[in-house]
């Protein structure tokens, strides 16, 4: 996958999408594979926002239930099954511990039929699921003393036991979108990072495609395209208002979803734990009380979350202020008793901007989005080859993104095959059994790696994590370790080379784990460093300022001032 700006400026494409997300993502995949030639650009790096800062689950759709969406729970237990087949090296079954009290609706009672209905609802959940060890399993019970003793910090008045269902969990979010994207260009897709859509091109009251400017060069240039799908996600209402003159009627609510990890286990097992929050969901027809946060086992640590809060402005704008920090460790202190949280054991905070109901913006009660907004610009406005989509959570891209595929078809006048972007594996999918593929690498993998190394390695790069390890027998100093993490040399080599990696952070953040439980160490940071400067050719200066970028960064994600992603330099939309 080789970043090639000449051939988005020379061809027409049936289809443009503006936004690497894994909305943007997954629709340029499945445009491709439907044979429509298709372009996706990114302002900055792929999945470098609001994807990037996923809490890692992929919720099924059991919380609908409670809103009696029945068309929501199918679609999000539809959306985790393609995740589950599609990239079983980065998706697997997260067991999650909801705890019961009384009588009331927080009972065993009421939740068991709440899950009983749930499975039945979505019982062809493993469908098509090759490794067992990716199935999701039926809803089970333990008791109150089992509950005691897993979790002592729970409050112990009233508790009666505690239900426990499946949902999905991430290992890497940014390695999933770009497994998405990776698809897409051996599909026939061009996609590049790094290319901003500063303007809509228009003709006779029809969008023909965007002005994009290149922002590592600031070069700009023309894409051509018969549909423009704008799925920018909380940026596409400020490319429609730049370009356009005008947003959407009515205009998205967003919200700051926020979580804070913490590098040391805080629940026993690989269990995560609901814990009652200070908010409730006031939409919610059938109520259980409070809305629930989550302690979850994470890669040897415990993400922490998630909060909500709304956010009017600019998408580039929000952040995360310590003094929020400290109330949410104390709001987990309070429901988990003995956990003894404090600011120093938050290593990272994280946050992007999904769409929210509408709620005041220090609500208790908040309102929740339960659908992505798909508007076609001909049917609201008279304008012709323009569509936007927001979507609602990264669970349900895949399934969405189809949906938007066929209205481009549609519009295009063209009759493609069925989408087939739930059931085939993307790039490094191609696992049917996880651990016999851990223990394939362990056999060839250079003499000395340990198993947690074999195991990230299958993780982040599944069915093609053997080129990593052929990079490793060429170069055998590529084989070895960065201090004081699980990452090869080689896979930095891969990004650079394959993965269209541009700068450190990319490395750091996105292509591999480095930093993203925090800052990996200066002697990890340098070697890392060392091997993109040698691959990217890069001077002794270079490399500084990209090790600077990210050392900054990694201190404000610290206190979650600052997003991880990279912000493209700002221009002036125009048309």
């Amino acid at each position: 996958m080789q970043r090639d700006l000449a051939a988005l400026a020379r061809t027409e494409f049936d289809l443009v999408v503006i936004g690497g997300g894994m909305f943007g993502a997954a629709a340029a995949l499945d445009a491709a594979r439907r044979g429509l030639s298709t372009a996706l650009v990114e302002r900055a790096d792929f999945a470098g926002a609001t994807s990037a800062h996923s809490f890692k689950m992929v919720h099924g759709g059991i919380r609908y239930l409670q809103h009696a969406d029945l068309v929501r729970v199918r679609q999000s237990a539809r959306a985790r099954a393609a995740f589950l087949r599609a990239a079983p090296h980065l998706v697997r079954p997260l067991p999650i511990v909801v705890p019961t009290y009384g009588w009331g609706m927080k009972s065993r009672p009421v939740l068991r039929a709440g899950m009983a209905a749930y499975d039945l609802l979505t019982a062809d959940r493993n469908r098509g699921i090759a490794d067992p060890q990716r199935r999701i399993p039926w809803a089970q019970f333990i008791g109150r003393d089992e509950v005691r003793r897993r979790y002592p910090g729970l409050a112990a008045e009233g508790l009666t036991g505690a239900g426990i269902f499946c949902d999905g969990q991430m290992h890497n979010p940014p390695r999933l979108v770009l497994a998405y994207v990776q698809s897409a260009a051996a599909a026939g897709a061009v996609c590049a990072n790094y290319v901003e859509a500063v303007g809509l091109l228009q003709r006779d009251g029809r969008v023909r495609g965007i002005v994009a400017r290149d922002t590592l060069e600031g070069d700009r240039f023309e894409i051509r395209g018969r549909i423009v799908l704008n799925a920018a996600g909380p940026y596409a209402e400020h490319i429609l208002s730049q370009g356009l003159g005008r947003a959407l009627d009515p205009p998205t609510p967003f919200s700051r979803d926020a979580y804070f990890i913490v590098r040391r286990p805080l629940v026993a097992g690989d269990h995560a734990l609901t814990l009652p929050s200070l908010s409730s969901d006031s939409d919610a027809k059938l109520s259980r009380g409070t809305r629930h946060l989550f302690l979850v086992p994470w890669r040897g640590a415990t993400l922490v979350g998630v909060w909500h809060k709304v956010h009017r402005g600019h998408p580039d704008s929000y952040g995360i202020e310590e003094v929020e920090l400290a109330a949410w460790i104390d709001e987990i202190n309070r429901a988990y008793r003995g956990i003894g949280l404090t600011l120093a054991d938050v290593a990272l905070a994280s946050a992007g901007l999904v769409p929210f109901g509408e709620s005041d913006p220090d609500a208790r009660g908040l309102k929740f989005a339960h659908r992505s907004r798909l508007v076609d610009h001909r049917a609201e406005r008279g304008l012709d080859g323009l569509l936007t989509l927001i979507g609602v959570r990264y669970t349900t891209g895949p399934v969405e993104a189809v949906e938007a595929v066929d209205l481009v078809a549609t519009r295009l006048g063209r009759k493609t095959p069925p989408s087939c972007i739930e059931h085939e594996p993307v790039h490094g999918g191609r696992v049917e059994d996880f651990e016999g593929l851990v223990r394939e690498l362990a056999a060839d993998a250079p003499r000395g790696l340990d198993g947690p190394t074999i195991r990230s390695l299958a993780h982040n790069h599944g069915s093609e994590a053997k080129a990593v390890l052929r990079l490793a027998a060429e170069r055998p100093a590529l084989g070895r370790r960065l201090p004081e993490s699980t990452v090869l040399g080689a896979e930095i080599v891969q990004a650079a080379r394959s993965e269209m990696a541009q700068s450190l952070a990319d490395v750091v953040f996105r292509r591999t784990e480095l930093g993203t439980l925090g800052h990996p160490g200066d002697a990890a940071l340098e070697t890392a460093a060392r091997i993109m400067a040698d691959c990217m050719g890069w001077d002794c200066r270079r490399r500084e300022e990209q090790m600077d970028q990210v050392r900054a960064r990694l201190r404000l994600a610290a206190t979650g001032r600052a997003m991880l992603a990279e912000p493209a330099p700002a221009a002036a939309l125009v048309t």
